[in-house]
């Protein structure tokens, strides 16, 4: 994370501070403003951070970024002076051009989330039914006019196989062969008649599904029949039916309305007593009627551009006349809805969306580890993949527990559904029970309409992964239970249980042992968690599979940094092996990317010399600051020992953020910054 200090907290500074604060990339280490009563100052100061009317005592501090928002030329010309050979300076110009820019992509995404809604209503209005399904021939996309036709429950239906929900589906085969068919006349089990046009979806090359558009012609045809004895109803059915199956307009000779269908009142928003009878003009909003122009003319016209109805809709027209014994008894207007394209362009991104979300990114393959200790954490993870039994990931942070919770949910027979992943410690209790168990409307203040589903709810028929489970207040802990006992969740505010189907994939890096001896952790929950644990080795019981971690690592920063380091020496690869990696992995892959970072570009080889120093031991560090601390200040004294103090909690309490903060009696946040400020993190 990138560290920014603000020179300047009247309200300028105080809109930058606000909008940086939400920014996950930039953290504000510093405000600096020589008026004590800035605004600012005292907004900083409630988040713990750093304050000063001054920045000269901070310029031995690292920051990446400096906004100058004092607007003062000869603030930003000093700070140019101060801090320029390392940092960026940013003056006020360029903050407020920086805010605006901020303020305007929140603007965008509104925007567009008001577009996708937009968009979903549209494709639930059209009257065509639109059925899509994935690869694996289920169903993703099922609009309100298909679930009508069909006669089935359109969010039922996704999610099931489209073989289940309609068994005359064409759509299997054009997944297969993955040809566009066209027009193709089907009968359902219901005795609905549609014709439908099945075409293959792709990403890329690939096949990744298929869609399906229809519409019931049902009534057409019975309508068909009840006017065979009539040749001059029959002649204009003819021409209706042989004109497009969009919205229809019939009027007679004077121009008057005669007949329309539904999906024109759906596309015009115009009631048949607002038309029949009426001038052919009663639907225009902008443009003439085509309607009088081919009674007078005799001639069709195609592909003209009008707005229609109240709501001014685009559409494309088709006008043809009906002629009747070699008279012009009236004409047939087929109307064509271009947004329906724009709809259908969304179906498509959302269901390639839906395609990608809620997966496991990670298999068996993606573990790198041939030592017998990791082998056999492997080994017992395949096998627990292979039943539906609760599994406890456990090991020290920065061992790979989620690599494990991921490669178990693609190994198992859940894969072909949702893979859930919750860190326990991120959220409050409040906040955590509803994302868990979701709520019902109006179980609290800004609960959304109509409730929510929780997280269980989502994973249902997949996994769900609960890192950091010791972290779990005693009360989440006995609701966690009753979801393993019973199978079924109860939503905030409500009363009515729903049932689940859902394993649960736990990781920890706590003793739970000890956490239970102590009364922190319910044993009953500890024996329903426990039944299949999963040791994931420490970096330093398997330091053997230290040089494939290294090759995996360099060929993923290299990606990410625009390097091309090819190898560690081995009089570097040996300081590492006998170094005991406290934060395993995670710090492996932190000491190799710094190690990049501040190499030559054109490097290739890490050296013993390029690496950065090491964590060091407390006792170890103790020992060098007091070797040191007859030429230190006693600012730097402090900041030893606070570091000392900080490292030696992080041991007692194992790793585990949360409890080092608790026992230090500072914020989590607070300790997050320290971390970082003694190079900790």
């Amino acid at each position: 994370m990138q560290r920014a200090m603000i020179v300047g907290a009247g309200r300028g500074g105080v809109a930058l501070f606000q909008m940086l604060m939400k920014m996950e990339h930039i953290h504000v280490a510093a405000v600096v403003d020589r008026d004590p009563e800035a605004p600012g100052l005292a907004l900083a100061r409630q988040h713990q951070l750093v304050t000063a009317a001054t920045w000269h005592n901070l310029i031995g501090e690292q920051f990446d970024f400096v906004f100058e928002v004092t607007g003062d030329p000869d603030v930003a010309a000093s700070l140019q002076a101060d801090f320029a050979e390392r940092t960026l300076v940013v003056p006020s110009e360029l903050s407020r051009l920086f805010f605006s820019l901020l303020r305007e992509k929140d603007t965008l995404i509104q925007q567009l989330n008001q577009q996708t809604s937009l968009q979903e209503t549209i494709l639930n209005a059209t009257h065509d039914g639109m059925i899509a399904i994935d690869r694996n021939e289920r169903i993703l996309i099922c609009n309100q006019a298909a679930a009508k036709i069909v006669g089935v429950d359109a969010e039922q239906a996704i999610g099931r196989p489209i073989t289940a929900v309609l068994p005359s589906s064409g759509l299997p085969r054009v997944v297969q062969t993955m040809e566009v068919e066209y027009n193709r006349r089907q009968q359902l089990s219901n005795g609905t008649v549609i014709v439908t046009t099945r075409v293959p979806l792709f990403e890329g090359r690939h096949c990744i599904g298929a869609l399906g558009v229809f519409k019931d012609v049902t009534d057409l045809v019975a309508m068909t029949d009840q006017v065979s004895n009539l040749k001059e109803i029959q002649t204009m059915l003819e021409a209706i039916i042989q004109s497009s199956d969009d919205a229809i307009s019939v009027v007679d000779e004077n121009g008057n309305g005669l007949m329309i269908n539904p999906a024109y009142t759906r596309l015009t928003g115009l009631l048949p007593e607002e038309v029949i009878g009426h001038p052919a003009t009663a639907d225009i909003s902008e443009g003439e009627s085509m309607h009088f122009q081919v009674l007078k003319t005799g001639q069709p016209v195609r592909g003209v551009p009008l707005k229609v109805g109240p709501k001014k809709r685009d559409v494309i027209v088709n006008v043809a006349p009906i002629i009747v014994d070699q008279k012009t008894r009236g004409s047939v207007g087929v109307i064509h809805d271009v947004s329906e394209l724009n709809s259908l362009h969304a179906q498509l991104e959302k269901a390639k969306r839906r395609i990608r979300t809620l997966e496991a990114k990670y298999s068996f393959a993606d573990i790198v580890g041939t030592s017998a200790e990791m082998q056999l954490a492997i080994d017992q993870a395949k096998l627990a993949a292979a039943t539906p039994v609760t599994i406890l990931l456990r090991g020290e942070s920065g061992t790979g527990k989620e690599l494990f919770a991921h490669a178990i949910h693609n190994q198992s027979e859940r894969r072909r559904h949702s893979f859930v992943r919750v860190n326990c410690a991120a959220l409050s209790e409040q906040l955590l029970e509803s994302e868990l168990f979701g709520y019902e409307e109006g179980a609290f203040s800004g609960a959304k309409r109509g409730g929510k589903r929780g997280l269980f709810e989502e994973a249902d028929q997949g996994s769900i992964f609960l890192d950091e489970l010791g972290e779990l207040s005693a009360a989440m802990q006995a609701k966690l239970l009753r979801v393993l006992q019973e199978q079924e969740i109860v939503r905030v505010g409500g009363t009515k249980p729903i049932a689940i189907d859902v394993r649960v994939i736990a990781a920890t890096n706590m003793n739970v042992e000890k956490a239970v001896a102590e009364q922190r952790f319910r044993e009953d929950l500890y024996y329903r968690i426990n039944k299949m644990p999963i040791h994931i080795p420490p970096l330093r019981e398997r330091i053997e599979d230290l040089e494939q971690l290294v090759a995996h690592l360099l060929a993923k920063l290299n990606h990410d940094y625009g390097r091309f380091v090819q190898s560690v020496s081995d009089e570097a690869l040996a300081e590492w092996k006998a170094y005991h990696w406290p934060g395993n992995v995670r710090e492996l892959e932190n000491v190799l990317g710094r190690t990049m970072i501040y190499m030559e570009p054109s490097r290739q080889i890490i050296e013993r010399e390029d690496l950065p120093p090491l964590y060091e031991q407390p006792v170890e560090a103790a020992r060098r600051l007091k070797s040191k601390a007859d030429g230190s200040t006693l600012e730097e004294k402090m900041a030893q020992h606070e570091k000392q103090i900080i490292l030696h909690s992080l041991r007692q309490c194992d790793g585990n953020r949360t409890r080092t903060a608790k026992e230090l009696g500072i914020s989590l946040r607070n300790l997050y910054y320290k971390l970082h400020k003694y190079d900790l993190a």
